[in-house]
């Protein structure tokens, strides 16, 4: 039979371990999120007209042009997958991966 100290310490250990999952998803959401902000808003909106000065070969388009319309959307996509990848990858460090 457990003692209740035994039992803190377990509980607080696990705790322990979910704050240290929560920090480490939340600092990767973080990050994936800054990338979006800055491919998004930045590349754009901010750099647009610096952008706009390099054409997309084959296309005529303007790079900030593009970025607006279409990059940021494909560089969000990419971010889903990235996040998914990772968050697998750190649902088995933690041992709380789906089968």
């Amino acid at each position: 039979m457990a003692t209740e100290s035994e039992e803190t310490r377990g509980s607080k250990h696990t705790q322990d371990i979910a704050d240290r999952y929560w920090k480490r998803n939340l600092r990767i959401l973080f990050i994936l999120l800054a990338i979006w902000w800055v491919v998004s808003f930045g590349a754009g909106i901010i750099w647009a007209g610096s952008l706009d000065s390099i054409t997309i070969p084959g296309t005529g388009f303007k790079l900030g042009f593009w970025f607006a319309q279409q990059g940021s959307i494909y560089v969000f996509v990419l971010l889903i997958f990235a996040y998914t990848r990772m968050m697998n990858k750190l649902d088995k460090e933690f041992d709380v991966h789906e089968d």
